[in-house]
């Protein structure tokens, strides 16, 4: 099976496996509701880590850079579905049940939702949707599965509110802080901006003041140094970093470390 598989397109996802796999997500555009059903899903941010077993169900923040780990665990393959939350559908839920936008959220960005019968039993009604993934399923049928969830996450968390309903922008925050704990997401500068609440142009300007280079050039130096430094003390493999530092492709990598440090980083290894 393709992993992961688009069950209604852009709403509700099925992802299977049976051997381990990370995926370096970078920028999670919309909240999602995920629920695993075997295996261990692991996300981690810069100010967040938390892994769930079959079972437990977790709702994760917009506007996040993140990367999730897939563990298939012993006689137990990995299996998640995932709802996700747009912006757009949320909007018509909040203009259709009359709902009051609050202020904005300022808990965490990632919630493990308690279990109960009532989320439990709505993912049991997805089921027939993964299990007949070659049907033509509408979009309609999309909006009101997930408008059943989102009612249902507020029955049992109705602080759950303003997490869900937080159409703000995002604020200006320490841009210094921020680039140092995520420059290894390879995302465009434009998403960079857009989470530390700046313009193209403003971000621009306040990189350029703050670290004295223009942010591309940046990344790639502050990517490149941080891999001598994981070759240099961990012995790390190329071949098991690159990705890691936010580099596309190997040879992209290799070609970049040696054109900075004189050296490929195989033969800087030995």
């Amino acid at each position: 099976m393709t992993n992961p598989t688009e069950i209604i397109p852009g709403v509700i996802f099925y992802s299977y496996l049976s051997t381990a796999r990370k995926d370096k997500v970078g920028f999670l555009s919309h909240n999602t509701l995920v629920m695993q059903v075997s295996g261990q899903f692991t996300l981690e941010t810069s100010g967040q880590k938390i892994s769930m077993r079959g079972g437990q169900m977790l709702l994760i923040g917009k506007n996040q850079l993140a990367q999730i780990t897939k563990t298939p665990l012993p006689d137990e393959d990995y299996e998640t579905i995932v709802i996700s939350l747009q912006e757009d559908l949320l909007r018509k839920i909040a203009h259709d049940e009359h709902i009051e936008l609050p202020q904005k959220y300022t808990g965490p960005s990632n919630i493990l939702i308690p279990g109960n019968d009532f989320l439990q039993g709505y993912f049991q009604s997805v089921i027939p949707y993964v299990r007949n993934a070659s049907e033509k399923l509408t979009t309609e049928m999309g909006i009101l599965k997930v408008h059943e969830g989102v009612k249902l996450l507020l029955h049992s968390m109705p602080e759950l509110k303003a997490f869900l309903f937080d159409f703000s922008e995002p604020y200006k925050i320490d841009l210094e802080k921020f680039m140092l704990s995520n420059f290894h997401f390879n995302i465009p500068v434009e998403k960079f901006a857009q989470l530390t609440g700046r313009s193209l142009a403003g971000f621009k300007r306040d990189f350029q003041k703050i670290f004295n280079m223009a942010p591309r050039h940046w990344l790639q130096e502050k990517r490149l140094t941080e891999a001598r430094h994981i070759i240099e003390t961990r012995h790390k493999k190329p071949s098991a970093i690159y990705l890691d530092l936010g580099f596309e492709s190997l040879s992209h990598f290799s070609h970049a470390f040696k054109k900075k440090f004189g050296k490929a980083p195989t033969e800087w290894l030995q």
